[in-house]
């Protein structure tokens, strides 16, 4: 596989990362085609091997989805902007500080955000309390289970 097309796979993933974020754009099926287009066309077993394990993974992220609360963004009072700067924090975070990161991240974003927009560190904390029940979990379980594949394909490409 040529390097455009590793960064044509890689746009892919990012852009289904993103829509992960965003409500009605399958940013799980995304990641999950980019992963397929990778495997199809380096057909090696490590890839393969990447693609049964992201299958499962999404899979199971959408057994799970029927146990957590759906998301309601409306009902959190926070703005879109919250959302997607906690999402982005994640995305960074997982990668700066591997596994835990993206938990950290989510989480320290929409408290900072929500503190910054409220003005006090108690109505931030009780913003982000709303945040994490009306969407927080589910909208943290998919982009971790998705951010998840990202890894195992950067994995493979650096080790593979």
């Amino acid at each position: 596989m040529s390097v455009w097309q590793l960064v044509a796979v890689g746009a892919v993933m990012l852009l289904g990362l993103v829509g992960v974020l965003v409500p009605g754009v399958p940013g799980q099926a995304i990641v999950w085609a980019a992963v397929l287009w990778w495997a199809l066309t380096d057909p090696t077993p490590v890839a393969w091997g990447v693609l049964i394990g992201s299958t499962c993974v999404l899979l199971l992220n959408q057994a799970l989805k029927a146990v957590l609360p759906s998301r309601r963004p409306r009902e959190s009072g926070a703005p879109s902007g919250t959302l997607m700067a906690g999402g982005i924090a994640a995305i960074a975070g997982f990668f700066v500080i591997p596994v835990v990161g993206g938990i950290v991240g989510y989480v320290a974003a929409v408290y900072g955000v929500e503190r910054v927009r409220l003005g006090s560190g108690a109505a931030g904390r009780a913003s982000l309390k709303s945040v994490m029940r009306a969407t927080g979990y589910s909208v943290l379980v998919e982009l971790y289970c998705c951010l998840v594949v990202a890894g195992a394909w950067l994995g493979a490409l650096v080790w593979g």
